[in-house]
């Protein structure tokens, strides 16, 4: 014989779903707030030309290049993770597999998410690298060019987006053995697109860190809206690891699930 629960004891149940949900919204958009307002600030020293900063820049750039001029082969290995791997155009080809997977799995609203955060931070990027115009770093024997303003880094603003979109809508499906390792593989990602830009000689590293804020913040952004989403239709309230939408996992289309 099952076991009765009372009204209260379900209102206490809801009570306490609320506030985490609450909280988890409320997390999201601080992280949203914090990553906006640390960008605002890293663009007004890149506009006033901070000293401090450029010292940074210059000094990190130089050293990291002398590096790569004196050992060919990592020049290869960097080219091949910049220029391929970690490529923007290759992360937004993956993301819109994933984008059109979703969509053959009829979970329209994650598929529409994953479009529209990676469509979004990349015309963000490049409306600040056109407003900004800060040209890239003049080096004495280059190893590699790249086109079009500096601030802020378009590789690491697509993988800091890209790897959030694979990161939120893929949870679900793996395994809980395995999320600290796909969370370690996006963090080591995003951190080796910066490395490779600044060794390459072809960003500063407020550019690598104006990227990554900028698109944490973008990131943030659209997963507290479609959590807000969720709230709206009545859907469980999940924790950022266990993904945006966990009924993904369901083999029914998500718009047909039992809620």
């Amino acid at each position: 014989m099952g076991t009765y629960t009372t009204p209260r004891q379900l209102r206490r149940r809801s009570r306490r779903a609320d506030r985490r949900f609450g909280a988890r919204l409320l997390a999201s958009a601080g992280i949203a707030a914090v990553s906006a307002v640390l960008f605002g600030l890293l663009l007004i020293l890149v506009e006033d030309r901070w000293r401090p900063l450029q010292r940074l820049d210059t000094g990190a750039a130089r050293r990291l290049h002398a590096q790569v001029i004196d050992h060919p082969a990592w020049r290869s290995v960097l080219h091949l993770l910049s220029d391929w791997v970690w490529d923007p155009l290759t992360l937004r080809l993956a993301v819109a597999v994933l984008t059109v997977w979703l969509l053959y799995r009829r979970a329209w609203r994650l598929a529409a998410w994953s479009a529209v955060t990676a469509v979004a931070g990349g015309l963000i990027g490049l409306l600040v690298k056109t407003v900004v115009e800060r040209a890239r770093p003049d080096l004495q024997d280059p190893v590699a060019h790249a086109p079009g303003y500096s601030f802020p880094s378009g590789h690491a603003m697509t993988a800091t987006t890209s790897f959030g979109i694979f990161l939120l809508v893929l949870l679900p499906l793996i395994p809980r053995a395995w999320r600290v390792v796909c969370w370690c593989v996006a963090v080591f990602s995003v951190v080796g697109v910066g490395f490779t830009r600044v060794a390459l000689g072809v960003h500063w590293c407020s550019d690598v860190l104006g990227g990554w804020l900028l698109g944490l913040a973008v990131v943030a952004v659209t997963a507290w809206t479609f959590e807000a989403w969720r709230a709206d239709v009545g859907r469980d309230r999940t924790p950022v690891t266990e993904g945006l939408e966990p009924e993904i996992t369901q083999d029914e289309p998500e718009e047909d699930a039992p809620r």
